[in-house]
């Protein structure tokens, strides 16, 4: 039974991870290295949580003081030690991974297990940065986190079995089912993800067609409740281009190459949801809000 919950990075995956498991009663410790960005995602989950109550009218939704009572914010990673299991989410920056891993090695406890949420980094190399590598596994989370039945759990070369049984533990607490794969980057969502998302890019960037119809072939021909080009938009094209970036320096396969429009966009700032803008324009997002969110999806790389 996990009882105590460490989430490393404040952005839109991590107050995903913290909210679905304050809901279920853990108790919750969110790490991130600003307290504007904790303030953020204090109110975020908050406004995720009433808007879950407004939506499901079928029973009692616990109040959101209550839940948010068992959220703990600090920028401290020192606060992890009290800690049962760990998901970290910082950037997809394998520098940026590379630097805290032997920093949660050190001050989590030695049962503690590491769940590394990623888009593409091995899992296997992560757990080298570690001096616990059996102890540690993928679990690629999808957006938004509360609202996704299923997990993809990555098996890493020295990930122990007790370690995946501690891991499926914890998502059936979470009320999700985990799906066991092998570490080869990408796992299987985002290998086949992103070259259908880069190849979505590659036809608006030839001028076959608009970004809007793409999407609506892809709706109306294959019963997809989200295009490949809302869906990156989701995401993020940032973590779109450095998912790509990596099975491209992983696998020396020119299909992932990036489309140069996704890299022209990112350059650009148009990040999709989280800056306003992206494929589509999303006007009801606030600057203000968007920027909060950028900077806590990307917060880790300041470090």
């Amino acid at each position: 039974m996990i009882n105590t919950l460490g989430v490393v990075g404040a952005g839109v995956m991590g107050r995903g991870v913290a909210q679905a498991a304050a809901q279920k009663g853990m108790r919750v410790v969110l790490i991130d290295i600003a307290e504007e960005i904790l303030t953020a995602a204090d109110s975020e989950i908050r406004q995720a949580l009433r808007f879950a109550g407004m939506m499901d009218k079928s029973r009692e939704s616990e109040p959101a003081e209550e839940v948010c009572q068992r959220i703990e914010f600090a920028t401290d990673l020192k606060a992890l030690a009290k800690v049962d299991f760990l998901v970290e989410n910082v950037s997809e920056k394998v520098a940026v991974k590379q630097s805290l891993y032997p920093q949660l090695d050190s001050i989590c406890k030695s049962d503690c297990v590491f769940a590394v949420n990623t888009s593409a980094i091995s899992i296997t190399r992560a757990g080298s940065w570690t001096k616990r590598p059996d102890k540690v596994l993928g679990m690629h989370f999808m957006n938004p986190v509360p609202m996704k039945p299923l997990v993809e759990v990555i098996q890493a070369h020295h990930t122990s079995d007790a370690t995946i049984e501690t891991a499926k533990q914890f998502l059936t607490q979470l009320g999700k089912e985990a799906i066991v794969v092998n570490d080869m980057p990408g796992f299987v969502s985002n290998r086949i993800l992103m070259l259908t998302v880069n190849e979505a890019v590659f036809v608006v960037q030839d001028q076959v067609s608009t970004a809007r119809d793409v999407d609506r072939i892809f709706k109306g021909c294959f019963g997809h409740k989200m295009g490949p080009l809302a869906t990156a938009d989701l995401i993020g094209l940032d973590t779109i281009l450095f998912s790509l970036d990596v099975l491209y320096e992983s696998y020396n396969d020119p299909k992932f190459r990036p489309a140069p429009l996704l890299r022209k966009m990112v350059d650009a700032g148009l990040y999709g949801r989280k800056s306003g803008e992206g494929f589509f324009k999303y006007p009801n997002l606030h600057q203000a809000a968007a920027n909060k969110a950028i900077q806590a999806d990307n917060v880790a790389g300041k470090k």
